[in-house]
């Protein structure tokens, strides 16, 4: 399978082929020592990505598109930086797979030791969201009980077309005698 992609982006070697190593050392082509017939010489797919993602940017606010008038120009060139963009991804996320593809076969227990720590993980979160939404639970079967609790006191009190004033008037404080 890894030989299928080896030549699947142009500027990629295929996975028998060795670069010259580079900055990122012998066994990484493509993401930091770039094939010379694609990229410059200092020019990895790194960069390539950065630029093209700047680009992107740069077409959406130039001033050439803001006071230019036809529309449908300013819509290709918009359309070709995207473009751009979603190739030199789709080459980078190649070579990080092609990356774990290797390592899953040179060192499988590393792969599995990568599963584990990241089920762990996703446990730990999800124990946590759990958590959280059993305090909100019991903080709203709370607020249920106050509500009960207060809704079953007006029942002790007396019923009847005066019962307002008569709680009201019990409230208030006793009049004072004159002296």
């Amino acid at each position: 399978m890894a030989s299928s992609m080896g030549g699947m982006f142009t500027g990629q070697q295929p996975s028998g082929s060795h670069p010259p190593t580079g900055p990122g050392g012998p066994g990484q082509p493509g993401l930091l020592t770039g094939p010379p017939g694609n990229r410059g010489a200092n020019n990895t797919l790194v960069d390539e990505l950065e630029a093209s993602f700047e680009a992107c940017f740069a077409s959406l606010v130039s001033q050439d598109y803001v006071n230019g008038t036809d529309q449908e120009e300013i819509r290709t060139g918009v359309d070709q930086c995207i473009q751009k963009f979603l190739d030199v991804a789709r080459q980078t996320e190649c070579f990080f797979l092609q990356k774990r593809l290797q390592l899953s076969v040179q060192k499988p227990e590393q792969v599995e030791k990568e599963d584990a720590s990241e089920l762990k993980n996703e446990l730990q979160r999800k124990e946590m969201l759990i958590q959280k939404h059993l305090a909100k639970i019991h903080h709203w079967q709370q607020v249920l009980e106050d509500i009960n609790v207060q809704h079953k006191k007006p029942t002790e009190l007396p019923q009847g077309p005066l019962a307002f004033l008569e709680q009201a008037s019990a409230n208030l404080p006793a009049p004072m005698k004159p002296n």
